[in-house]
């Protein structure tokens, strides 16, 4: 009877935890998750007096409680409330999937091509999106190509672009991407604006520019300005909005083009017609 209590008592606590969590927080579902687990271990540790698993859960749970703040002070978030279920915005109503944003612009791979071709100066946006294509390697012979024709290509990284905290540095140097070129968001965002074109290849909630706008769900949370270039060009499967759950009015901008499909065969059909 009491490990069905105690069983009770858990999963509500768990959905408590996490179902309090909306919005642009919900990657640090994931990192807390970690935490919790190794808490649990160390917990365990004591009540077997193993103090090799009080050790190793006392570090996975310091190690995820600190990934998460890490996350948070990324996202402008309080740590704390995050915990609570807030996610720091000011309460007002989010924008829903029945707002008219109007219509997008599609393009195609060779269009793609030919603007980079006429391009000086590059930057490139990567997301989970890239990481789920395993898109990193055609997307760095890219790089290579246009380097080699005198393009100047670069990186924006956003803090929590990917799963966790330098998972797209990780990707791209597995490709043997320059590290000079891989630039974090602080670094690169005031460049935007010189920049000819974007591609923005599998992210989504990191370019979102609601979350400049007060009532929006990511509202206050940092994001790569890539709506301020000459042109933006978005790589994705489909409208489906991202990670946060919010649409992305970017897609609809009139200097903004949407390259649909598998992002790895997007970019290698680009590198053909390069």
């Amino acid at each position: 009877v009491a490990i069905i209590v105690m069983t009770i008592i858990a999963l509500v606590l768990g959905l408590h935890l996490v179902a309090a969590i909306g919005g642009g927080d919900m990657p640090v579902v994931v990192s807390m998750l970690n935490s919790y687990s190794g808490w649990a271990a160390a917990a365990a540790g004591f009540m077997l007096g193993n103090n090799m698993l009080i050790i190793a859960g006392a570090l996975v749970g310091s190690s995820g409680a600190y990934l998460s703040y890490i996350m948070c002070k990324a996202m402008n978030r309080s740590f704390v409330s995050v915990i609570l279920g807030g996610f720091g915005s000011d309460g007002g109503p989010a924008k829903g999937a029945d707002t008219d944003y109007g219509d997008y612009t599609e393009t195609s791979a060779a269009e793609v091509a030919q603007a980079l071709k006429d391009a000086s100066n590059v930057i490139i946006t990567p997301g989970y999106g890239m990481a789920q294509a395993q898109a990193q390697f055609p997307v760095a012979d890219l790089t290579a190509k246009l380097r080699e024709a005198g393009v100047n290509v670069r990186f924006g990284i956003h803090p929590v672009a990917g799963r966790m905290p330098g998972h797209m540095n990780v990707l791209l140097a597995e490709a043997k991407v320059p590290y000079d070129v891989v630039l974090e968001m602080d670094e690169i965002n005031d460049d935007f604006p010189d920049t000819d074109v974007v591609l923005v290849i599998g992210a989504n909630d990191t370019v979102n520019p609601d979350a400049t706008k007060p009532g929006s769900p990511i509202a206050g949370m940092p994001v790569l300005e890539v709506w301020k270039a000459r042109q933006v060009v978005v790589f994705k499967r489909s409208m489906n909005p991202g990670y946060a759950g919010v649409q992305n009015p970017l897609f609809f901008n009139d200097n903004t083009d949407m390259l649909f499909g598998d992002a790895k065969a997007s970019v290698e059909e680009i590198v053909r017609s390069l």
